[in-house]
């Protein structure tokens, strides 16, 4: 094995948060305040969630935005639901043309915008007006970018359009955002799939205005597997998140050490890599019996590409929960700036890669996933890791160090992770001392203080009458309540 050292800057850990009645946890500031600010309105857990995306979209524009998909699990009255807004290529590409990874033939349906307003109806209780009041407010005013924004946006290919990255503390405005926001307000999704906005997204991308116009979100049922007395809910394909339920139920089968998680893992990715696509049956993946002898298997070797991302989470005074996630998969996805209305478009195509080819219509492999943990019939929490395909793998991470450590949400998210890639298996600097534990996997061992190799996450628990939230550290947001 291959040990490479690299320095590494500690923080002093944080502690969890608490609240009586109702909790926001998001990677922004602005984003946490706007989910409580609606929350204080009388709004619920979706409100709020709907308004801490909005923010989200305007404050991390190189993760997420009104150009790209959405995914949400939802809790309430005792069930489950998984909101799947993830877009399609268009209906007329080209299946023999190449995977592109960026630029026009990158650009799938974005489906947010449509996943907002198809939540709020079904579950919110106040008007996009109300909920995407915040986010204009932001984008036409101007908002202050953070550290690991700052950081975030420097590294991506940011459009011309938007200017010159930032440094942190800097004030940005993005006025055409804005105007375009204000309109979806005002008018709801056919601001965003017809007339003037969607005309531009067409100009600028492949897509056309059929395949805007024909875009609707679905309501789903969500996966789920017991792990050690707890269910983890996740969504099913074209999303990722059957990976790691497999990965968590091929690791109740023995103990869930270090060794153990990674080989579970790569298991799992393998037969997601093979088995997810756009409308699959995937459930035999976690059956027990296939369960034990995939567990006895050697795995091979996975390679992701690189993505990025922003979650949150919510929970409201009637235990209503939401685990929500938003992306544009590439920092500033395509690279393209939809004209004169500020709508930064996905490059989800670029998953396209999985599968080896373009599938007109159908959705790629998705790599964003939103979980949720239910215990004895009751909601647990909601959670979730950004962070492109490593998602999966801090999936697993994290249900470990919640169920197995019985750690606090902001001790399980602090807990250094690790990440398969390829031939390589990278951790951060604390787990460089148990090389030892992972000897004969086949891996090479490389040691990062790269926060951006291990994603970021938050997590809101039931703690008895109260709640207990973290936020990453590995971002800017902070999880907070009332």
């Amino acid at each position: 094995m291959l040990l490479v050292v690299t320095t590494f800057r500690t923080a002093p850990a944080r502690a969890p948060a608490y609240a009586a009645e109702a909790m926001v946890a998001t990677s922004q500031p602005l984003a946490t305040r706007a989910g409580l600010r609606i929350l204080e309105r009388d709004g619920n857990a979706v409100d709020a969630a709907i308004a801490a995306a909005a923010v989200l979209s305007v404050t991390e524009p190189m993760s997420t935005g009104i150009g790209g998909d959405a995914c949400a699990l939802v809790w309430r009255d005792g069930g489950v639901v998984g909101l799947d807004a993830a877009g399609p290529a268009p209906l007329g590409a080209d299946p023999e043309a190449p995977v592109a990874e960026r630029g026009p033939r990158s650009v799938t349906v974005p489906g947010a915008v449509a996943g907002w307003a198809a939540a709020a109806e079904r579950f919110g209780r106040l008007g996009l007006d109300t909920l995407l009041a915040d986010a204009v407010d932001a984008a036409e005013r101007g908002f202050t970018v953070g550290t690991r924004t700052a950081a975030l946006w420097s590294l991506s290919e940011a459009p011309s359009e938007l200017g010159p990255p930032p440094s942190a503390g800097q004030q940005v405005r993005l006025p055409d955002l804005g105007a375009t926001l204000r309109r979806i307000a005002e008018e709801g999704p056919p601001a965003f799939y017809g007339g003037d906005v969607a005309a531009a997204i067409t100009a600028a991308s492949w897509l056309e205005p059929e395949d805007l116009d024909a875009f609707r979100p679905h309501w789903v049922e969500p996966l789920s597997v017991e792990y050690r007395g707890t269910t983890v809910f996740e969504l099913p394909p074209p999303t990722q998140g059957v990976a790691a339920l497999e990965g968590l139920g091929l690791l109740a089968l023995g103990q869930p050490d270090l060794r153990s998680q990674v080989g579970c893992i790569q298991l799992a990715l393998e037969d997601a890599f093979l088995s997810v696509r756009d409308g699959a049956d995937v459930s035999g993946l976690l059956d027990e019996q296939r369960l034990a002898a995939r567990r006895r298997e050697r795995p091979g070797l996975v390679q992701e590409p690189a993505g990025g991302t922003v979650y949150l989470c919510a929970v409201d005074g009637e235990r209503t929960a939401v685990s929500f996630i938003q992306s544009l998969f590439y920092g500033f996805g395509s690279g393209l700036v939809a004209p004169g209305t500020g709508v930064v478009l996905q490059n989800r195509g670029a998953c396209f890669a999985v599968s080896g080819h373009v599938e007109p219509g159908r959705r790629p492999y998705h790599t964003i996933i939103p979980g949720l943990l239910v215990r004895d019939g009751s909601l647990l929490g909601p959670f979730g890791v950004m962070g492109g395909f490593l998602q999966a793998q801090a999936h697993l991470q994290l249900v470990s160090a919640l169920v197995d450590d019985e750690l606090d949400p902001q001790a399980a998210l602090d807990r250094p992770r690790f990440r398969v890639d390829g031939d390589a298996l990278l951790v951060e600097t604390p787990l460089a001392g148990r090389a030892d534990e992972l000897d004969g996997l086949g891996l090479d061992l490389v040691v990062s203080d790269d926060v951006d190799n291990f994603g970021a996450g938050h997590a809101i628990l039931v703690d008895g009458d109260a709640l207990a939230g973290g936020a990453d550290a590995r971002k800017d947001g902070y999880a907070a309540g009332f």
